[in-house]
């Protein structure tokens, strides 16, 4: 129960769980000790107590001595003591006083865990590693450090047939890495994409979900690498079929936003024949309806930059997939956000470049949706449907 966890925090109980810990040699009691830890761990205060008090030295010890070993109850206790080293690192306090600023001997004897023959010790070392990725200075730290190279090792030993758990793992730990933005350009120059491309293959949605989050992280603001990968038709072809997993939300999300961020990095003309070649327009139009305004919002500055740079090649998928209908609904919708307003009508100016579209948009009464608009709250909507106006009427 949380409410007793955090009782616990006001005692002693993590020193004397750990003081009773390192006396035990029966393996039977060590499990017990451990059943008890693991849950009490799950709370912050007390992570950070269990840190002080020497768990993680007794949690590496352990780990040191079974390694090796393949008796069933050593194989059990290396798994206990990783995982639960793991766990440790969950808390902000508690991971960045075993980071060390990088120092950190805990940091140093995880980082060997990644080389090491043991799937266990692998997963634990790379989920280790994204825990310690979780903010801008510990990422910027292990990327100058060459952790990358490690991890990418790790990956190519697990490319076929591989393990899943370990693929996700050290995908995680690669996708928060990236995040920093002096970081991505030396990630890409180090092969993260290549590395990454190469479970494009994989059937398991864990890893796809974590496989996209990676890229998309990457080429955020890299306009040449969003456009490398933009025109790779293997990637465009996967992400189109991915935009399609109803099973799986989050890679059919994740496909969506990747797809949109490959058009708005690159702002290249290529990405975009390539992804209506592919057949992926009708995606980005349905992303235009998603739930979540950031999703949204991407959908609508990636189409308007087709309508601006390719219109003549996308005019029949756009029309195909009633953009135009489902423009005149968001700018109709009072629920609809400033921005989303904004960019629809953006798009709509942009869209009147075209025949067929400019003929959709006359019949459907553009002009009183937006002339509303030019009183909105939100100046930048009100001056936007001002310029939408003008433009409909000169078009008209």
């Amino acid at each position: 129960i949380e409410s007793s966890k955090e009782q616990f925090a006001y005692t002693n109980i993590a020193e004397e769980l750990v003081k009773l810990f390192k006396k035990q040699i029966e393996h039977d009691k060590k499990e017990m000790i451990f059943e008890v830890l693991a849950p009490l761990a799950e709370n912050d205060v007390i992570k950070l107590q269990l840190v002080e008090a020497g768990l993680v030295e007794c949690l590496l010890e352990i780990v040191q001595k079974t390694v090796d070993s393949d008796k069933e109850e050593d194989v059990a206790e290396l798994k206990t003591a990783s995982d639960l080293m793991v766990l440790l690192l969950l808390g902000d306090e508690s991971m960045q006083k075993l980071f060390e600023g990088g120092k950190g001997s805990v940091f140093q004897r995880v980082l060997s865990w990644i080389p090491s023959n043991s799937h266990q010790l692998q997963l634990a070392g790379a989920l280790a590693i994204a825990n310690f990725a979780r903010n801008d200075g510990n990422c910027i730290h292990m990327v100058d450090n060459g952790i990358v190279q490690k991890l990418m090792d790790l990956l190519d030993r697990h490319v076929e047939d591989g393990n899943v758990t370990v693929q996700h793992a050290a995908l995680s730990a690669l996708r928060n890495l990236a995040i920093p933005v002096v970081n991505k350009a030396k990630m890409l120059s180090a092969g993260v994409a290549e590395a990454v491309l190469k479970f494009l293959r994989s059937e398991m949605p864990p890893v796809q979900f974590k496989l996209l989050g990676t890229l998309r992280m990457l080429i955020d603001a890299q306009a040449e690498a969003a456009e490398q990968l933009g025109k790779n038709v293997k990637l465009v072809e996967r992400l189109v079929e991915w935009c399609e997993a109803k099973d799986h939300a989050g890679v059919m999300g994740e496909s969506n936003r990747l797809l949109s961020a490959l058009i708005r990095h690159s702002k290249s003309k290529d990405v975009i024949r390539t992804i209506v070649q592919s057949g992926g327009i009708k995606h980005l139009v349905t992303m235009a309806t998603s739930e979540h305004v950031i999703m949204q919002n991407e959908a609508l500055v990636a189409l308007a930059l087709i309508a601006a740079l390719e219109l003549v090649t996308a005019e029949k998928d756009l029309e195909n997939a009633q953009l135009v209908q489902i423009l005149h609904r968001l700018l109709s919708d009072d629920r609809s956000a400033p921005e989303i307003k904004y960019n629809s009508m953006v798009l709509i100016c942009a869209l009147i470049g075209s025949e067929p579209l400019q003929k959709e948009v006359q019949s459907m009464a553009f002009q009183e949706v937006v002339s509303k608009l030019r009183s909105h709250e939100n100046k930048t909507v009100a001056q936007q449907a001002l310029l939408t106006e003008q433009r409909l009427a000169v078009e008209s």
